[in-house]
């Protein structure tokens, strides 16, 4: 039997929930989210699943089934309601999509010198939770996707919003001081402005979104894309979230 990563607690966690969304609790239920965390995990192809999971099409199937859904994602939102959003961190991250993976047009892809990519940007609480995240192409800069990114977000307990100079640009931050917060968003070297508003002690915490990507990037399934779907490889971050979310 391969090394499962769901213990009993975890399970008690997640039974419940899954019965909200009207999901049957067959017999294999629990086996079939082992599967995904497996595959998720190892980074293997689903065919090199193995046979204690049961069919690896049977599985992949009812994987893309729920992607299709947007069970995961759904499930995603209800573990992580319980969140401190006093301080929110934004970033991105590339993510090196494999060969395999290509092939399909407007899937989140692109080429550039390093090869072909993805990226996830991806919003944290202040404990470093992940509160969201959107998965984009490689080559798409961070202040494109961050008012759709603050957009997603309930910022009406938050008193800042903190994030790199990659993220420097006034209108995003007067569409997060329109939600009455604080916008800790240093500006770049070549401006003339000065950065008398940063709060330097608490930029310091930024760290707390990198560590929630390097916990994330344990698993090789998301470290480096083997989906062809867009849907389908947020659903496996989903899922990676929803794991690191189950202990607490």
């Amino acid at each position: 039997m391969p090394r499962t990563m769901l213990t009993d607690q975890h399970w008690q966690k997640l039974k419940p929930i899954l019965r909200n969304l009207s999901i049957h609790h067959n017999s294999n239920l629990r086996n079939f989210i082992e599967a995904i965390l497996y595959r998720i995990r190892t980074g293997c192809p689903w065919r090199d699943l193995p046979s204690d999971f049961g069919l690896a099409n049977s599985i992949f199937k009812r994987f893309n089934r729920w992607s299709a859904s947007s069970k995961l994602l759904i499930l995603f939102k209800i573990l992580s309601f319980c969140t401190d959003m006093e301080w929110v961190f934004i970033d991105g991250s590339h993510v090196r999509a494999h060969q395999h993976s290509a092939g399909i047009a407007q899937q989140a892809i692109s080429k550039s010198i390093g090869g072909n990519s993805s990226k996830i940007h991806l919003v944290v609480d202040a404990h470093g939770n992940p509160i969201d995240f959107i998965i984009t192409d490689g080559t798409t800069n961070d202040i494109k996707v961050a008012p759709d990114l603050i957009s997603k977000l309930d910022l009406s307990e938050t008193d800042i919003v903190c994030a790199d100079k990659g993220y420097d640009s006034e209108p995003l931050r007067e569409q997060i001081r329109a939600t009455d917060t604080k916008a800790n968003i240093p500006k770049k070297s070549n401006t003339k402005s000065s950065n008398d508003h940063m709060d330097w002690y608490l930029y310091k915490i930024r760290h707390l979104v990198e560590n929630m990507f390097c916990r994330l990037k344990q698993f090789r399934g998301i470290a480096t894309r083997y989906d062809k779907l867009k849907r389908n490889y947020e659903s496996s971050v989903a899922l990676a979230c929803i794991f690191l979310w189950l202990p607490l």
